[in-house]
């Protein structure tokens, strides 16, 4: 026989958990998930919460069917509509605002990809409330770290606001299964969208037949050091041997070499590959923030005091001009 303090304190406790639920805002270009939104869902499954997705785009039915199909994932909002192509932020918060409203979630939540930056921010405003950005482990449903000063020192913070606004970072979480569940399908575009503030004009997309940078188990990246585009072919030749990505630093980037979205660092993507090799890059914050959690990294660099080697598990003192290429001639 229970009390009637003991049973009212269960009862707090089951309703805490029917209560308690969280969104992942998911990413995709209209046929394909995003990989970095399975990583959020992992980490949304330690917030001990129910999981819904919305999926939100001009053909969102398509990925919605695959978000189904995913672990831990409890219902599926479907906001179809062509006012959404291209996932414009200001468009997809209307969005998840609305579904905020109506479901009241007590965290919403996305990858720590461009995406996932720039919708978070703006629901964290219309809120009120703080966006926690980059978590990389969830202590409890409030209680989160994350890195600061570039990687070099992690904070543990707690959030007591009524609604927490998270990104988690890709490469802190392994990707949620894509088979196994059976979530339910409503649809969430139960609002105005504002075509006002933005309007999508069109994309390129870059084609490549090498692995997806963020999520590559071998990444091979070049710096200043090779001091011109053109000898970047010095590293396509190596990466395509290897079956890897390639990346460059921001300092490469900079001096247009490569387009930007080749970049790697606290201001580019976030790697975290088996093998990261490191070809003619110095190693300042910036480009180490991006890198340093890789499981193996090799440097490749003339200059025996480059900051790049303090972090390296094997280093090569060398030009590399005649290190890459015999390199590859020798795989």
């Amino acid at each position: 026989m229970l009390s009637s303090r003991s049973l009212l304190s269960r009862t707090a406790r089951v309703a805490g958990r029917r209560f308690n639920s969280t969104l992942v805002v998911a990413e995709h270009n209209d046929d394909k998930l995003a990989p970095v939104t399975l990583n959020a869902i992992s980490g949304a499954a330690k917030l001990g919460a129910d999981i819904s997705v919305l999926v939100a785009g001009a053909n969102a039915t398509k990925v919605a069917g695959e978000v189904a199909k995913i672990a831990n994932v409890k219902r599926v909002l479907v906001a179809q509509d062509e006012k959404l192509k291209g996932a414009l932020p200001e468009r997809v918060t209307d969005v998840i605002l609305a579904s905020q409203e109506q479901f009241k979630f007590t965290s919403i939540v996305a990858g720590a990809s461009a995406f996932g930056r720039s919708v978070i921010p703006r629901v964290a405003g219309h809120l009120n409330v703080s966006p926690i950005s980059d978590v990389t482990e969830v202590h409890s449903c409030d209680t989160y770290s994350r890195p600061i000063y570039a990687g070099n020192a992690i904070a543990k913070v707690k959030s007591t606001a009524p609604v927490k606004l998270i990104t988690f970072r890709g490469t802190a979480f392994p990707p949620a299964a894509t088979e196994g569940g059976s979530a339910t399908s409503e649809d969430a575009l139960k609002t105005d969208i504002n075509v006002e503030l933005s309007e999508f004009l069109g994309q390129e997309l870059s084609k490549s037949e090498r692995p997806d940078l963020a999520t590559a188990k071998i990444v091979v990246s070049g710096g200043r050091g090779l001091k011109s585009g053109d000898n970047f072919k010095l590293i396509y030749d190596l990466a395509d041997k290897m079956g890897a990505a390639v990346g460059a630093s921001r300092a490469a980037v900079d001096a247009g070499y490569v387009p930007n979205d080749m970049q790697v660092g606290q201001t580019g993507k976030i790697v975290a590959p088996e093998l990261y090799i490191a070809v003619g890059i110095s190693g300042a914050i910036q480009h180490l923030a991006g890198m340093k959690d890789s499981k193996v990294i090799v440097a490749i660099n003339k200059d025996k005091e480059a900051p790049i080697f303090q972090v390296a598990d094997f280093g090569l003192e060398a030009d590399l001009f005649k290190a890459v290429p015999e390199m590859t001639k020798l795989l």
